[in-house]
């Protein structure tokens, strides 16, 4: 079921509480806080769409694979200052100074 967002309407037209129904889509709006009984409008949300910047969307761009089609090299350090090639072209060791071992 959808979460509603809604606001209470004070008598001078003045923004109150919101606050969160959770309703089915089926259901009439609420007019009235459910425990107050103040009137309530109906706050329109924008709707979560997970696209471009999801988790596993970053996964997918910084794959190993993705990052040496694109022609990127990528290093992940293996101790004592050294740093291993994972992805892309280059040397397969370097130090922290960028040198090639």
């Amino acid at each position: 079921m959808p979460v509603y967002v809604y606001e209470v309407i004070h008598d001078d037209g003045e923004e109150g509480q919101i606050f969160e129904v959770m309703q089915r889509m089926s259901e009439e709006p609420l007019t009235q806080h459910p425990t107050t009984g103040q009137p309530v409008r109906r706050i329109i949300q924008p709707p979560n769409i997970a696209t471009k910047y999801t988790s596993s969307h970053e996964k997918k761009t910084l794959s190993n694979e993705n990052l040496a089609a694109k022609g990127f090299t990528k290093y992940e350090k293996a101790g004592n200052g050294e740093y291993v090639k994972t992805a892309g072209e280059g040397p397969k060791m370097i130090n922290a100074d960028g040198q090639a071992l």
